[in-house]
């Protein structure tokens, strides 16, 4: 696989939208609406159309990962307005100090193509982005992946510990059994 990065733009987005319809919606019609403010729960098409608002208002970074001209996965990040919802908001916000300056919300592969240095890619990719664009604290919600028994891709939506520690991340604290929240500064 030769894998090139491109971001989500009304320009990208139907190659977008063929990923996700390709994959159910992305588990079960999320669209990768999840950490936006509005978060999932508008249904299917609802999901598909404020995501769409999204990026046709430009509230939305996410890097596309394409394998020749076919979209094979991505990587939304944003900063904490943008990327709102957080998974374990309660324990999150229990210990929390101050805001990160970006977080990244969700990681997502084709299922045919895991395994390929996808995710990897994606991840680089929007460290990058996020560099080009100031940089600053960078925040990530991976789940813990040792000593633990495997998992089905959908409970990977936020990426394995192992692949946030690769970019320079380091734990700061845990907010679930298997969750941690993660920093580096770019």
């Amino acid at each position: 696989m030769t894998l090139t990065t491109r971001m989500l733009t009304p320009e990208t987005w139907e190659d977008f939208a063929a990923l996700v319809e390709a994959n159910n919606g992305v588990w079960g019609g999320c669209w990768c609406i999840g950490f936006h403010p509005e978060g999932v729960g508008h249904g299917r098409e609802g999901n598909r159309e404020l995501k769409r608002r999204h990026v046709t208002r430009g509230t939305v970074h996410q890097v596309l990962v394409y394998d020749g001209e076919r979209c094979v996965g991505w990587c939304q990040f944003g900063p904490p307005a943008e990327v709102a919802t957080i998974n374990n908001r309660k324990a999150y916000e229990k210990d929390l100090a101050e805001l990160p300056d970006w977080r990244i919300g969700c990681i997502f592969t084709n299922a045919k193509d895991r395994g390929r240095g996808v995710a990897a890619a994606a991840v680089a990719a929007a460290l990058a982005e996020i560099k080009r664009a100031g940089g600053g604290v960078v925040e990530a919600y991976p789940e813990q992946t040792e000593e633990r028994p495997p998992q089905r891709g959908a409970y990977l939506h936020t990426g394995p510990e192992e692949l946030y520690t690769r970019y320079g991340f380091t734990r700061v604290r845990k907010i679930a059994k298997w969750r941690w929240v993660m920093r580096t500064k770019i």
